[in-house]
């Protein structure tokens, strides 16, 4: 546990931000099951549509160091991949 008065503060600042970077994430993980689930039902138009949301979430949690770049690029070509499959 924190012992000096900055990292008590650092502390509560570390906790604020986890509460928006699992926010984030959980935004993330949700479109890309949405977009997949579309995908298996056979839905194309509508999995189209959806890719561009999850495209969107991605792009947010690697701004906001969510994920890193690579991260990022991987999902994303693995979405295009199984959409075009």
């Amino acid at each position: 546990m924190a012992i000096t008065k900055g990292a008590k503060k650092a502390h509560r600042g570390s906790l604020r931000k986890r509460v928006f970077n699992s926010r984030r994430k959980d935004a993330m993980t949700g479109a890309i099951k949405n977009v997949r689930k579309t995908i298996a039902s056979g839905d194309k138009d509508e999995a189209q549509k959806l890719l561009s949301t999850a495209y969107q979430a991605i792009d947010k949690a690697e701004k906001r160091g969510v994920i890193k770049a690579n991260t990022a690029a991987r999902k994303k070509s693995r979405l295009a991949a199984a959409l075009a499959k």
